[in-house]
């Protein structure tokens, strides 16, 4: 474990020197193409995010069995751009006077860096194949064949042919439905409440009242239900 540690440390240590050193060269072939200031700073973060993008989606198609030429071509301009700046400032190019090649090309290379992240940002991912469904519960066998059930705790057999079903038997007679109870007549007084609220309830609701709320509502018995639903 600790050697496993010390190999990611190394590892780690290395990427970050390699990195602050590629960052610096960038910065300084940048500044000495007359981009100053913040700008200069700019052209680092430019060349190395287009680098991990173009890396990170050509692993992603060579994973899914794609061709990968497109992040391939980017991974090696930005590549090449890094390549060079730490190549320039090995004492090859003058960068008190550096040539009109150089300015040009890292005057043009926002525009480069853009259309490439476009390109690797916009382009169509591959999706993911859909994992294999679990089997069912209950397979169908063929005509004239057999098929196990298998569950959890035991495996069970059956046929193709269906068992034949029992005839129904004659369903008993049910007793007739009671009689409903004869409406009970209501004095004229609740007559007249019991309208009041059902024309109240369909102004409100736009629906009938039902009779068992209005007769709750008036305090009646049970046995007046009916007298009231006639009048609703």
């Amino acid at each position: 474990m600790r050697a496993h540690l010390a190999r990611v440390d190394a590892v780690i240590v290395q990427a970050v020197i390699a990195g602050a050193l590629s960052f610096s060269h960038l910065h300084d072939v940048a500044a000495a193409a007359g981009q100053d200031g913040w700008k200069a700073w700019a052209y680092p973060v430019s060349v190395d995010l287009l680098l991990v993008a173009a890396w990170r989606r050509m692993r992603q198609l060579q994973r899914a069995g794609q061709a990968a030429g497109g992040p391939r071509l980017w991974f090696l301009v930005a590549l090449a751009a890094s390549l060079g700046a730490n190549v320039a400032t090995a004492g090859l190019l003058d960068l008190d006077d550096v040539p009109a090649w150089l300015r040009v090309t890292v005057a043009g290379w926002p525009a480069v860096a853009f259309f490439g992240g476009t390109l690797l940002a916009h382009a169509p991912h591959t999706p993911e194949e859909p994992a294999a469904s679990p089997a069912t519960d209950a397979a169908t066998a063929p005509d004239g064949g057999s098929s196990d059930v298998e569950g959890p705790d035991r495996k069970v057999p059956y046929s193709a042919d269906p068992e034949p079903t029992p005839e129904p038997s004659a369903a008993p007679a049910t007793a007739p439905a009671p009689a409903p109870a004869p409406a009970v007549a209501l004095p004229p007084a609740l007559v007249d409440r019991v309208r009041a609220l059902g024309e109240e309830h369909r102004s409100a609701t736009g629906r009938p009242a039902d009779p068992d709320a209005v007769r709750t509502r008036l305090g009646l018995p049970p046995s007046m239900t009916a007298s009231v639903a006639a009048l609703l």
